[in-house]
């Protein structure tokens, strides 16, 4: 796609972001769509920064002029401060019409495992409601479904580091054998760059190729940052608030509803082949001395300039060299 020029929702942020180095790399151009248009741009000149004008059909539809695919990362992770799932549904249909009246030639779509119009999870309906609306559109499209991403500044993976590292007790909701499927960032971004040259619509499962219950997830990271915590088993009406207290001393939400209730269902796992090549297990054991180091927050992603304080992840981009044997955590304690 040398010269072709793309838009990016979001191209500042984690998914968006490596989606956005593999298309330069390629000698595309990308424009990104942003909700915060003066925020520093790590790219510099190479990326065209435009607003996200969902309130102005027409100012959206020019901001899509020219360009071949939208690569759309653009979501919540929950509600906060007037912004719903309704509204963000709806500021995403708005970008599929901005997108046909623009002529751009494929729509690529970031969902999830699972996604459902009849769920009876938020989170899920509405990522369903959004690719029907897709399906529906006339565009062409590509939708990706992954699970739980993992990589340098991911959030709920870094997070649950982060409790092993800090706390001695890691509560799990329920019995721990339900399941989950990694995907590597970097996989996904190939995925979605790989699917602009599709020739046909297509539902892509973006998962990587290890499935792990979540009790044999948090041990092998326990493990990996050499964690002292002891792991205990609670009703899920208690993980909640537990996670919900730490959240609160965090300035954050560190665990939705969803996110728990679609991990227990077993919604973070595909029914299809994997076709994303990186095994978690093999990428922790190379970065376990930087995953969980500093708390990752979401609302501090959201709005810096309202949490000066909060500690953002920063991990390297580079993989640490493998280790023989896991350091000892930072310090004695570890997480619930």
């Amino acid at each position: 796609m040398p010269d072709e020029l793309n838009i990016v929702t979001g191209a500042f942020s984690f998914t968006g972001r490596y989606i956005t180095q593999m298309l330069l790399a390629g000698g595309s151009r990308v424009r990104t769509l942003t909700g915060r248009p003066a925020e520093a741009n790590p790219f510099g000149g190479a990326v065209e920064v435009a607003p996200q004008a969902f309130d102005d059909p027409a100012a959206l539809a020019r901001s899509l002029e020219g360009a071949t695919t939208v690569f759309n990362t653009y979501w919540i992770r929950f509600p906060h401060r007037g912004m719903t799932f309704e509204r963000a549904v709806a500021n995403i249909t708005r970008l599929i019409d901005a997108a046909k009246r623009a002529g751009v030639r494929r729509f690529v779509h970031i969902s999830i495992t699972n996604a459902s119009a009849s769920s009876a999870l938020p989170y899920f309906s509405n990522k369903g409601v959004v690719e029907q609306t897709l399906l529906g559109s006339g565009l062409p499209y590509t939708i990706i479904r992954p699970a739980v991403i993992f990589g340098p500044d991911d959030i709920l993976l870094n997070n649950i580091a982060w409790l092993l590292r800090k706390f001695p007790i890691f509560a799990i909701p329920g019995n721990g054998t339900y399941r989950l499927q990694p995907v590597y960032v970097e996989d996904l971004a190939r995925i979605a760059v790989d699917a602009a040259r599709a020739t046909r619509n297509v539902t892509l499962e973006a998962v990587g190729p290890e499935i792990f219950t979540f009790n044999e997830l948090v041990d092998l990271m326990k493990r990996a940052v050499g964690s002292t915590a002891r792991i205990i088993h609670v009703a899920p009406l208690m993980a909640l608030p537990m996670a919900n207290l730490i959240g609160k001393f965090m300035g954050d939400r560190m665990l939705t509803r969803d996110e728990m209730l679609g991990l227990m269902a077993n919604l973070l796992v595909s029914r299809g082949s994997p076709i994303a090549p990186t095994r978690f297990s093999e990428w922790l054991a190379r970065n376990a001395d930087q995953i969980g180091r500093t708390y990752a927050s979401e609302l501090a992603r959201r709005n810096p300039e309202s949490h000066p304080s909060a500690s953002v992840k920063r991990d390297a981009t580079r993989p640490a060299k493998p280790k023989a044997a896991p350091a000892p955590p930072a310090d004695s304690a570890a997480k619930p």
